[in-house]
């Protein structure tokens, strides 16, 4: 089969060139024959320069002439090995390929090709490398947001934080961290911990320097600190952290624990007074019941002191079970509270007349004030009648025979208070032990032989007061000399006044 190009389309270009060239010299010629055959030759450079351009003309003509014949023969030989391929692949004849000269340059440019574009294909990874520091850059982004906010959550927790390296420096901590231990938690980064932390010898900075060589992934620890006068106890828990199963750092979290220590102190103390405190009357009740079933009361009058002891012992026992009742209830809100305009010089009285003859049989004097004309108070009744008569019956029980009771109020319109000071002479407090008196359970240990008691009395009067009415107590006490309780409350028309939730 024929291919390539017919011969008048492949003879087209070499009559164009020969036309070109032939009217180049022909106007060379022409230029040439004019100058020798005119008015004269001119001379000097005009001669010169008359003679170089006709021949330029000439020289361009050849100059075209040799291009057209190099185009032609190239064209012919790329058209020759074109067709000789082209008969070669019709006949499938592949053992007789022609090793000419121009056919092998023909396979060199085609394996030649090959080879670049098989580079070529090796070098298309580059994208793909180019997509991966996509996605890398996108990684380091989202991860540098993570720091961030890692950072904001550790930051923002109220335990102390610490976060050292695997050789014990600072990475990390938290402002409740350097508050407590006293540093600049973001200006100390990368120095030692033992350098920062002043552990007053709790072993704190030795459990840190021990947790990256120890065993277990987190240890717990409680651990006490002494601050400013003060004992603070912190539940410890270290952590190792782990990078590829090798220990890159660790991590302590401080909770503080100081308020649920005290208060489970207080529950145990709580739970051994009122076991104590019930154990008396019990006690008491159980012995004389078990003397009445025995038969041991012959007579009348032995039955009923032992049938007085049990009443005793029983109302001591109610006494208590209902103090208990009653803090409880104010403690945790529960108590019903009814407010109304009372007047206390009107509940001081009605008290008063119960006391009386307490006191006169202990031979003590009461003394009382004049009623004040304008005294009410926003108040419960039965529970500020109870505040008078606990204060009451306690300064007539620790006042000796011949000694006297003193109760009397002050208005004070500009604070919008009344304030009550019950007075007693009796045998005082010593001056280490009056901040405890309204703690529960607690009893003056110089004054337990002078009267029976729970050691709830007070406290209740201070819940009361303090809780319920939004009040205050208060005491001033002299030993052997004598002792001033009181308590103060709102007026009626006081705007401070604020109801009991």
């Amino acid at each position: 089969m024929e291919t390539g190009v017919s011969k008048p389309a492949r003879n087209l270009p070499m009559a164009l060139t020969l036309v070109a060239a032939g009217s180049l010299s022909f106007v060379a010629l022409a230029e040439l024959l004019d100058w020798v055959g005119g008015a004269g030759a001119p001379s000097g450079g005009h001669a010169a320069l008359g003679l170089i351009v006709p021949a330029c003309r000439l020289i361009a003509a050849v100059g075209l002439l040799w291009l057209a014949c190099c185009a032609i023969k190239l064209a012919r030989g790329l058209a020759s090995i074109a067709e000789e391929i082209n008969r070669k692949n019709n006949s499938h004849d592949q053992a007789d390929i022609p090793q000419r000269g121009l056919l092998r340059l023909a396979y060199f440019i085609n394996s030649t090709t090959a080879a670049v574009h098989s580079k070529l294909a090796q070098l298309t990874p580059v994208a793909a490398l180019q997509e991966q520091l996509g996605d890398l850059q996108l990684r380091m982004k989202l991860a540098a947001q993570q720091k961030s906010h890692l950072e904001a959550v550790i930051y923002s927790i109220r335990d102390a934080v610490i976060v050292l390296d695997e050789s014990g420096r600072l990475l990390m901590a938290n402002e409740a961290a350097g508050r407590l231990f006293n540093f600049d938690n973001k200006n100390s980064l990368c120095k030692p911990i033992t350098q920062l932390i002043d552990d007053g010898g709790t072993g704190f900075t030795d459990l840190l320097s021990r947790s990256p060589h120890g065993k277990g992934r987190a240890k717990r620890q409680q651990i006490e600190f002494h601050r400013h006068d003060e004992t603070r106890t912190f539940d410890c828990i270290v952590s190792r952290v782990y990078d590829q199963q090798q220990v890159c750092g660790v991590v302590a979290v401080m909770h503080d624990i100081t308020r649920e220590k005290e208060i489970s102190r207080m529950k145990n103390d709580f739970v051994s007074h009122v076991s104590h405190e019930l154990k008396t009357p019990l006690a008491s009740l159980t012995a004389y019941a078990e003397m009445l079933c025995e038969g041991e009361a012959d007579d009348e009058e032995t039955r009923k002191e032992f049938y007085s002891v049990i009443q005793d012992q029983a109302q001591r026992l109610n006494r208590l079970i209902e103090d208990i009742l009653n803090v409880s209830r104010i403690e945790s809100g529960l108590i019903k509270v009814d407010k109304k305009p009372v007047s206390l010089a009107v509940l001081i009285e009605e008290q008063l007349r119960m006391i009386k003859s307490y006191a006169e049989e202990k031979n003590i004097r009461i003394i009382a004030q004049k009623p004040i004309v304008f005294d009410q108070v926003y108040a419960d009744k039965d529970m500020i009648s109870q505040v008078i008569v606990n204060l009451l019956s306690n300064a007539v029980k620790y006042t000796p025979s011949g000694g006297s009771v003193k109760i009397e109020s002050q208005v004070d319109e500009t604070a919008g208070i009344i304030r009550v000071n019950i007075t007693d002479t009796g045998v005082g407090i010593p001056q280490e032990e009056i901040e405890h008196v309204f703690d529960k359970f607690y009893r003056v240990g110089a004054n337990k032989n002078q009267a029976k008691g729970t050691g709830l009395g007070l406290n209740l009067v201070r819940q009361i007061v303090e809780k319920v009415h939004n009040g205050r107590v208060f005491v001033s006490s002299t030993a052997g000399v004598g002792s001033t309780f009181g308590f103060e409350l709102p007026l009626a028309a006081a705007p401070t006044l604020t109801p009991y939730p």
